[in-house]
């Protein structure tokens, strides 16, 4: 099993109303009526969680949680379930993950059988459907090994048809499945509060409750059946995508034209051409630093997804296009594995620029 640890046809639904909830308290709706306190997790609702909302929080029940892909993302997720005082248990193929799961006080296990035996909640966090589906349903897959009733927590991006499909497989297992992409980077990650764009059957939710308190400050209930949160998630990918070329695109012609690029980092952060990927992305440019926390490929795949989405209900998709081919023009220049601010780098090469450089 080799695994990375990160239809367009909407059935009738509408998107429930908004909820916010602070320090256990609904404070908004964004439908208007009656807002009342409530548990969190009931139908429909986005919640979110201040820090010091979190810090209050008592102890959930000591549930078994397995995770599987302890890579940038899944190791800062595995480290705010044990924050919030849950067992958890993890597989991934690199040792050094492992052991930075026991060092965590986490239970590292053998394999994705071994992770899943006896787990009332399953979350994967590797890079798409494919793998999503090995670890599952594959010869050594987790679907055989989760006792009946427990829920799968799925996490990579996906088309939403394949989020419909492996929900269908788990049904057939006994097993629950929310479809659950995320937002929000491995800071966020680490300090659980990741934003989840999620949809799945009510006794899902309820079942995944004490992991998907301790890893979202946001959690978006968008639908009672798999491929809605995957759909939003991929309306998120095109922005982020996009958001990322054009700023690799900006920074690459101040250099051009000889700019102080630390001076166009501030000047555009309070500008009205700043975006949250110009923000978060151009120091990685301006530190040389192209460490990978989000790489190029994975944008190659979400990108990839949209305009496939696009052509296959018949709808027009050509920013999110022309920002694939930079995606993947950047990867077949090498830089495939690295962090997806690499676009700025291509973008220097072609026209003979200097960006900073590490030292």
């Amino acid at each position: 099993m080799d695994f990375v640890a990160a239809r367009f046809d909407f059935p009738p639904w509408q998107v429930p109303p908004v909820r916010v909830r602070r320090n256990g308290t609904t404070v908004s709706t964004a439908s208007g009526g009656t807002a009342r306190t409530g548990s969190w997790i009931a139908r429909g609702l986005s919640h979110t969680r201040s820090p010091e909302g979190r810090k209050r929080m008592t102890a959930p029940d000591r549930s078994t949680v397995a995770i599987v892909g302890l890579g940038a993302m899944g190791s800062g997720m595995a480290r705010a379930l044990l924050a919030a005082g849950l067992d958890v248990r993890g597989f991934d193929l690199s040792r050094t993950a492992l052991d930075n799961l026991a060092a965590l006080g986490g239970h590292p296990a053998g394999s994705v059988g071994d992770a899943a035996q006896g787990a009332a909640i399953f979350i994967t966090v590797v890079v798409n459907a494919r793998q999503t589906e090995d670890i599952l349903f594959g010869p050594e897959g987790a679907a055989a090994r989760l006792p009946p009733g427990a829920v799968i927590v799925s996490c990579a991006t996906m088309a939403p048809d394949d989020a419909r499909r492996l929900e269908a497989r788990a049904r057939e297992h006994g097993l629950l499945y929310i479809d659950a992409p995320m937002s929000g980077g491995t800071g966020r990650a680490a300090t659980g509060e990741l934003s989840f764009m999620a949809s799945g059957h009510p006794d899902a939710f309820a079942k995944a409750e004490p992991a998907l308190d301790a890893m979202a400050a946001t959690l978006h209930r968008l639908g009672d059946e798999a491929g809605i949160g995957s759909a939003f998630k991929m309306v998120n990918q095109l922005l982020a995508g996009v958001h990322i070329a054009a700023a690799c695109e900006a920074v690459a012609l101040a250099a051009r034209l000889g700019l102080d690029l630390q001076k166009v980092y501030d000047v555009i952060r309070v500008s009205a051409g700043n975006s949250w990927m110009f923000e978060n992305r151009v120091p990685h440019i301006l530190d040389a630093d192209y460490a990978p926390r989000s790489a190029v490929d994975i944008f190659v795949k979400d990108l990839g997804i949209v305009t496939d989405m696009g052509r296959a209900t018949c709808f027009p998709t050509p920013l999110a296009a022309l920002a694939m081919q930079m995606f993947v023009m950047t990867s077949a220049a090498g830089m495939g594995r690295d962090d997806d601010a690499s676009v700025a780098r291509f973008l220097a090469g072609l026209a003979a620029v200097e960006l900073p450089s590490a030292g």
